[in-house]
């Protein structure tokens, strides 16, 4: 793996991006905002699968205005999502925003722009420069359909340099498409042009299956050459599958390792029971977890202890029966009955035992 590119850091609330921080994960809710019941519980339920920084839509002064409420009641740090209108910017940094995310080129007047940059810095709070490549600047969209990672490239340039001419330097940087080759290209471009943070993310990515499968391949490509600082997988699908696809993307790569990671065998004519349900209901159990455990959920003695071996806790289950085991070393036999309850309890064991040990 190439050595990550250390860019300078931005602290979002209490998390640092950059530098040696680690790469944060972040959502964005599907709720309307100013509806703050909906959106605090689903920011409950996002802290709780792990999210590092979480984003809301400021579409109107109602948004802006139940800011306030949201931020009385999380954890994470907020990040305020405006387009087109830059007084809903001025007034989500009054309402406690932790960071403004901004496409300038769709804020028309750079004197509007000056105005949100001086509030960020009264505030002490992030700007981060949003460049899409479906809401390019006018002046960038005739180069974007020759070179269109040049044109995303070109734009933040552009928008970097007039922030830093503001003398503001609070800066996270994004160069998103919805193009897989042409958001690596991009990234590969701005990362040794540009020392801020990188946000990782192929946007409007798609559906549960294809989002997660082009951004494992957009942002697994850049992160293993060491470029980017926090990552969002955009899925048009629950946020806190974000956070889950987010957290295996980087556990993969090694980068990250929060919660257990699950092990199961493909299905063959060997197999006696229902593993996929089992399989997925031991999934949807351990995200209750944060012990970063592998758990081995197998469908046949061939696929059993031998070829799990490195699982901390597995099962290998027959039609009447399974055998748990743990390290590859048998623990004890259990009726089909009491694989998915034996397996937790085993799984339980171990979290106690983290949490004693972290205790001394």
């Amino acid at each position: 793996m190439n050595t990550r590119r250390l860019s300078r850091q931005v602290k979002i609330g209490n998390v640092m991006i950059g530098g040696d921080a680690p790469i944060a994960v972040q959502s964005m809710t599907n709720t309307k905002t100013q509806d703050i019941e909906k959106t605090i519980s689903q920011i409950k339920r996002l802290e709780k699968a792990g999210c590092d920084i979480l984003r809301v839509a400021v579409p109107d002064d109602e948004a802006t205005e139940a800011l306030k409420e949201i931020k009385k009641s999380i954890k994470v740090p907020l990040v305020a999502d405006i387009h087109f209108n830059w007084k809903l910017a001025l007034k989500a940094i009054e309402n406690g925003a932790d960071k403004i995310r901004i496409n300038p080129g769709n804020i028309a007047d750079v004197e509007r722009v000056k105005q949100i940059i001086a509030g960020a810095k009264e505030r002490g709070i992030p700007i981060r420069i949003g460049v899409n490549s479906g809401s390019l600047h006018k002046k960038y969209r005739h180069l974007a359909e020759e070179n269109p990672a040049e044109a995303l490239v070109k734009s933040a340039l552009e928008f970097v340099g007039f922030f830093e001419g503001q003398d503001f330097c609070d800066i996270v940087v994004s160069v998103k498409s919805s193009s897989v080759s042409v958001t690596i290209e991009a990234y590969e471009k701005l990362a040794g042009l540009v020392n801020y943070p990188l946000h990782l993310g192929v946007t409007e990515a798609g559906t549960l299956l294809s989002g997660s499968i082009k951004s494992a391949v957009g942002l697994g490509v850049l992160l293993r050459e060491g470029i980017g600082d926090t990552i969002r997988v955009s899925l048009t699908h629950d946020p806190v599958r974000e956070v889950q696809v987010g957290y295996e993307i980087l556990r993969a790569l090694g980068l990250r390792n929060v919660g257990p990671e699950i092990i199961s065998c493909p299905t063959c004519g060997r197999c006696e029971i229902d593993l996929i349900s089992l399989a997925e209901t031991v999934e949807e159990r351990l995200l209750a977890y944060k012990i970063p455990i592998k758990v081995a959920v197998m469908g046949c003695e061939v696929n059993g202890p031998g070829e799990a071996r490195e699982a901390d806790i597995g099962i290998a289950m027959g039609k009447k029966s399974g055998l748990l085991f743990a390290k590859g070393e048998p623990i004890r036999k259990v009726v089909e009955a009491d694989f998915v309850r034996s397996l937790m309890d085993e799984v339980e064991k171990l979290a106690k035992k983290s949490r004693k040990d972290n205790k001394i």
